[in-house]
């Protein structure tokens, strides 16, 4: 999926491409791609060990690409431990009151960064996911794509992406809001540039 985006989307060389939610590089299995690994998390072994809200350290105007799949759910349950499902979906990140029960704070921070490190005209690929709280859908697609123009992207498109089957668990013994099956991979890129051609008159393009 990711390769056809990168000839679909890009309009210049995807790389260095920079994984900012790199965890197990699922992303990149089979693939030859020049892909630089961040995360957070120092057990998955990145290039790059550091928070994709702060970057310190990564250069600017350096990547054709920044992937970004950052976490889906809050932590779930009275159960506090650590288990496989907080770790695969991001579940140990913060999500309380003040955060409105969502994980939308994480975003601007972040394409701020993302701004700062891609080149000219490069694009940004993000996979995002709605989550519901107490009965209320937290619609984070919707932010994603209002904080990226906020942040000065370009959003192209959002594609729907259908998973094989809803999650589930033996623990939910009634559902208020139909199982998400689906998550939304969203392009985007930075504003328009103006260049001048051969004839010294003004063109203009979109960088996706």
């Amino acid at each position: 999926m990711l390769e056809a985006m990168f000839n679909f989307y890009a309009s210049i060389p995807p790389e260095p491409i920079l994984d900012a939610t790199f965890n197990a590089g699922r992303f990149w299995k089979g693939s030859k791609r020049d892909v630089v690994s961040m995360d957070i998390d120092p057990q998955y072994k990145p290039m790059i060990v550091g928070d994709n809200r702060e970057m310190v350290g990564v250069p600017s105007g350096k990547f054709g690409v920044v992937a970004y799949d950052p976490p889906h759910v809050g932590p779930q349950g009275r159960d506090k431990s650590c288990k496989k499902f907080d770790v695969d979906f991001g579940a140990t990140v913060e999500c309380g009151k003040e955060h409105n029960w969502n994980l939308s704070y994480l975003y601007p921070p972040f394409l701020k960064q993302a701004k700062r490190v891609l080149k000219p005209d490069g694009l940004l690929l993000a996979k995002i996911t709605d989550m519901v709280n107490n009965h209320r859908s937290k619609w984070a697609h919707c932010d994603f794509m209002r904080m990226a123009e906020e942040a000065g992207f370009t959003v192209c498109d959002v594609i729907i992406k259908i998973r094989s089957g809803p999650m589930v668990s033996n623990k939910w013994q009634n559902a208020h809001h139909a199982r998400k099956r689906h998550c939304f991979w969203m392009s985007a890129g930075t504003v328009m540039t103006v260049k001048a051609d051969r004839a010294g008159e003004t063109s203009r393009r979109r960088s996706l």
